[in-house]
């Protein structure tokens, strides 16, 4: 008798936990991506919205339904001048031809929920990227631009409904982003003081010739290569900061950045080094240096300004091996300027200038053309005797 009744309490658990796991399969909801998902019409679609005045451009949206599974998604603003949504700005950036014409941009803003702010300048630098207007006398008083949305999960685009919106655009003038400059200081670096000021106490690293970097961001490998001491010295992003700094860790060869108890990166033996840091991929390096250099007693510039003659340059540092130079000139708009050994013309430096953000800068070349200013300024000037890099910043 106890046998039949454990067969049939056996039966009724199976039946139980059959019915309860069809039950479980029924309320879960199987993941599945739409088609598309509603962008809802903005308030202001309709008004003409200037964008040089605005500060913000608020959409909402419904989350795409992905079969009632609840999902992080996130979202992405695009906007065409002709609704095609063919070729993005991004994608004809990377066309190095420049044969590729954009017809829409993807906006840098992500979102998380179900509304966001666009911003209008970033809007109209998009704008200006497809339509490409030369000048602003160019640029319409009124466009009706259509906006869309790209919702991402697990790399599964999802697009809205297009929404068209008229607005006042206005000229962009597009630049590169300059490019991300880390300062070194320290005690092995110009007079040792680890002040503040540019050129006597803290050199700026350069770019290299022929690498490639980021245009929105500006980044990317740049390096110094000069004498080290060993008495030790840090990187930071800006002169006036510690925000954003590079320092050693245990050991010379482990760098850490914005660890506030990090050492100063002093090297093993004092000799010529290349400090190369990869803004992009926050990877520090310091090497020795093999390559060409001379040590020079003097340094000048010359030009126009001063009839050729010689305005001698400092030396950054005085107490050891010297191979960076810097001098504070007013240089007129139409001067011509190189950089020579002072007191000869065996040495000198010519070139084009760069514009970077506020600053001019040039990758020197013997004997080069001479370095020609556009715009009316006082100037200081920083110059590497191994790289033959000058940098122009404005005061």
């Amino acid at each position: 008798m106890k046998n039949i009744f454990k067969s049939i309490l056996l039966l009724l658990c199976s039946v139980c936990l059959f019915a309860a796991c069809a039950d479980d399969n029924d309320s879960n909801p199987t993941l599945t991506i739409p088609a598309t998902f509603q962008l809802n019409t903005p308030a202001f679609a309709k008004a003409n919205t200037v964008l040089a005045n605005s500060t913000e451009l608020p959409f909402t949206w419904s989350q795409p339904d992905y079969g009632g599974f609840p999902v992080a998604a996130q979202y992405q603003m695009e906007f065409s001048i002709n609704q095609s949504f063919t070729t993005s700005v991004a994608q004809a950036e990377a066309d190095e031809t420049g044969a590729t014409i954009p017809d829409y941009v993807a906006l840098d803003q992500i979102y998380n929920g179900c509304s966001g702010s666009v911003n209008p300048s970033l809007l109209a630098r998009g704008l200006q990227q497809i339509a490409r207007w030369p000048d602003a006398a160019s640029v319409p008083a009124t466009l009706t631009i259509y906006a869309r949305l790209v919702a991402d999960y697990a790399n599964q685009l999802v697009y809205s409904n297009i929404v068209p919106i008229n607005v006042a655009p206005y000229y962009v003038e597009l630049k590169n982003a300059p490019i991300e400059t880390w300062w070194l200081i320290g005690a092995d670096i110009a007079d040792g003081s680890w002040g503040g000021d540019m050129g006597k106490c803290i050199i700026p690293m350069q770019p290299i010739e022929g690498e490639e970097y980021d245009k929105k961001t500006g980044q990317g490998k740049i390096r110094w290569i000069g004498y080290l001491a060993g008495n030790g010295f840090k990187l930071k992003e800006y002169p006036d900061s510690w925000d954003y700094q590079w320092g050693q860790g245990d050991s010379f060869g482990t760098f850490v950045k914005n660890d506030g108890g990090s050492s100063d990166i002093k090297v093993p033996e004092a000799g010529l080094y290349a400090v190369i840091l990869d803004t992009g991929k926050d990877n520090l390096e310091v090497v020795s240096y093999d390559g060409p250099s001379k040590v020079f007693e003097g340094m000048a510039i010359s030009g126009s300004f001063n009839d050729w003659g010689d305005t001698e340059m400092t030396p950054c540092s005085t107490d050891w091996e010297n191979h960076d130079w810097y001098v504070t000139q007013h240089l007129d708009a139409g001067v011509e300027i190189k950089i020579k050994q002072a007191g000869s013309w065996d040495f000198n430096k010519g070139g084009e200038l760069v514009p970077d953000g506020d600053d001019l800068y040039a990758f020197g070349v013997d004997g080069g053309a001479n370095f020609k200013i556009t715009e009316a300024a006082d100037y200081l000037i920083i110059f590497n005797d191994i790289t033959g890099f000058v940098r122009f910043i404005k005061k």
